[in-house]
């Protein structure tokens, strides 16, 4: 497996934060990309029922995880200089991956007026 970074410039494409992620059983925040000839999708959020008691994850695991969706969701927001996730669509970003894994993304603060 190659771990050769790459970075793409794209856009967003799709925002919504809610219910999504694995068979759509979590609640946060999901994003599209897409550039040329190239596209991804991810998802930072958690499961949205309380865990079992198998689970090997605590209620208190989740609200970090639901609490740093929501910081995320600011972030993008305020770098975008959005108001609502919806307003999302179109912000130019900067997408890195190693090999063809997501690794991370940055909104292009420096295109946006």
């Amino acid at each position: 497996m190659s771990n050769d970074k790459r970075k793409e410039l794209m856009k967003i494409t799709r925002a919504t934060f809610g219910f999504g992620g694995y068979d759509d059983a979590q609640f946060g925040l999901s994003l599209s990309f897409e550039g040329k000839g190239c596209g991804t999708d991810t998802f930072i959020g958690a499961w949205s029922f309380p865990p079992s008691e198998h689970a090997q994850w605590t209620v208190a695991d989740q609200s970090q995880l639901f609490a740093d969706a929501v910081r995320l969701l600011v972030s993008t927001l305020t770098d975008a200089k959005k108001k609502h996730v919806g307003e999302l669509v179109g912000v130019p970003v900067e997408v890195t991956f190693e090999g063809n894994m997501l690794k991370e993304w940055r909104v292009l603060t420096e295109l946006i007026l």
